[in-house]
């Protein structure tokens, strides 16, 4: 397979160029060049929000299929849908669970992806997407319209990959390692009255699946996440466990809460990932590796 990525220079998205150079497969990795690809990639340096600068890149160059895992905003999609229109059948976009948010309530249901109907979703391409503290604090939004834009006027087949909380690895977010140093330090963790379950899964699975999905023939969306699901206490428990300390949880009462403290549920079902061929790994396989790898 010749496999184009865009981004993938940090986190699971070196991950993921590696696994599919490992496969055999010839991958181009696209970014503004901030950090070196892995040895044996083709690199082509541009800002993905630079349409004619991009354009430049990639000319005269086709892929069987494109991963794209900085996809944020529908302008962007748009662009992207642009600017591959000949180059590739085929576009699988990270997306993410927390396309789900605003569907999440207390102790709901694991959520499929028919929970979400990309043909209704309001896309507005007027809001200031390109204001870095906006797309912050609508990042699932964002998301949510880019799956919706790319899937409505993309001419090529679309895979938008809903991934879960991702644990493990070089995480960039320091979210995993947040709780570990609280944690090990004996400082308090601020948490909800009663927090919510969520679904997680492992950077070097939700990067072997993205490999497996570009080379699968499947579209639409598809949820990526371990079995089973944890809330904050018992994430807390397992850190405690691989570090030896009792967790100190409090109420967050008068400031943020905990990056993974929620008060809305909205595990993921990952049943049509199983029909189509893959099964994930149960959380308990991995997370004392990822809470290993957050104390480095």
């Amino acid at each position: 397979m010749d496999v184009c990525v865009i981004g993938g220079s940090r986190h699971f998205g070196r991950r993921l160029v590696e696994e599919l150079r490992d496969a055999g497969a010839r991958v181009t990795v696209v970014n503004r060049g901030s950090t070196p690809a892995p040895p044996g990639v083709t690199h082509l340096r541009a800002d993905r929000d630079d349409e004619t600068a991009l354009r430049a890149a990639l000319a005269g160059r086709r892929f069987d299929a494109v991963v794209d895992q900085v996809c944020y905003t529908p302008v962007q999609a748009a662009a992207a849908a642009r600017v591959f229109a000949d180059r590739t059948p085929r576009y699988v976009m990270t997306s993410t669970v927390e396309v789900y948010a605003h569907l999440g309530r207390p102790g709901g249901p694991a959520l499929a992806e028919s929970a979400l109907d990309l043909s209704a979703e309001p896309v507005d391409h007027r809001l200031p997407w390109h204001d870095q503290a906006f797309l912050a604090d609508h990042y699932g939004e964002g998301k949510r319209q880019a799956e919706a834009r790319l899937t409505r006027q993309a001419p090529f087949g679309v895979v938008t990959v809903r991934t879960a909380h991702v644990l493990g690895g070089s995480d960039f977010t320091g979210r995993l390692a947040h709780y570990v140093e609280r944690i090990e330090r004996g400082l308090p963790i601020a948490v909800h009255p009663a927090p919510q379950r969520a679904s997680f899964v492992s950077a070097p699975e939700i990067a072997r699946f993205l490999a497996w999905a570009a080379a699968a023939d499947f579209t639409g969306p598809v949820n990526a996440a371990s079995h089973g699901t944890l809330d904050v206490r018992e994430l807390c428990a397992a850190v405690g466990r691989e570090t030896g300390t009792e967790p100190r949880l409090v109420a967050a009462a008068g400031e943020p809460p905990s990056p993974f403290s929620f008060d809305r549920s909205y595990p993921m079902d990952t049943g049509r990932a199983a029909r189509l061929g893959f099964r994930f790994s149960p959380i308990t396989d991995w997370l004392p590796q990822a809470v290993k790898e957050s104390r480095r």
